[in-house]
């Protein structure tokens, strides 16, 4: 994956009715190690790394790059929006397009604040990059994402099998008012 190309980051935060999207700062530390670390977050994403690991490994300001957004609520951190180009190693359908990826620690699961966060993530990005499709991946195992995916207006572009499991390839392209 890459950065999205001629984006002015980082973006001023991005405020939704209870949450703030926002660049990481060094308090966020502690909760992308538990991200990173927490069996139930990696379940579909090829299983959790070593807390120790990712305490040795992790920058003092983790997860500060183009397109990754902190998920604030009430001054703590409980997810990461990733907005990224999908490499022209990825499926044909995928390659080039921006990619919305996103993690959310258990405790924040079941309040809509994926969709909240997510639906920001996009709106910011027309404004950045108009009319820019975006595409989304997951396991069709996993059903709390695939409804996700269709509450944000993504549809299946393809299913596909990788890392054992089947894959659902997801395209969400932007409503450009008509003049």
């Amino acid at each position: 994956m890459t950065d999205l190309g001629p984006v002015a980051w980082p973006p001023a935060p991005i405020r939704t009715e209870r949450l703030v999207l926002r660049e990481a700062e060094a308090q966020d530390r502690v909760a992308f190690i538990e991200l990173h670390s927490s069996p139930e977050v990696h379940t579909y994403l090829g299983g959790p790394r070593p807390s120790d690991e990712l305490e040795r490994e992790m920058p003092e300001v983790p997860g500060r790059w183009p397109g990754s957004f902190v998920v604030d609520l009430d001054g703590a951190m409980i997810g990461q929006i990733l907005l990224r180009r999908a490499a022209e190693h990825s499926r044909p359908a995928a390659a080039g397009k921006a990619d919305l990826g996103y993690l959310f620690l258990p405790h924040a699961w079941g309040f809509g604040y994926a969709a909240e966060a997510c639906a920001a993530a996009l709106d910011w990005l027309v404004g950045v990059i108009p009319d820019e499709p975006v595409v989304l991946t997951t396991q069709t195992a996993n059903v709390t994402s695939m409804r996700l995916a269709a509450k944000l207006g993504f549809t299946e572009v393809e299913r596909f099998e990788a890392w054992g499991a089947e894959q659902w390839l997801g395209m969400w392209t932007p409503v450009t008012p008509s003049h």
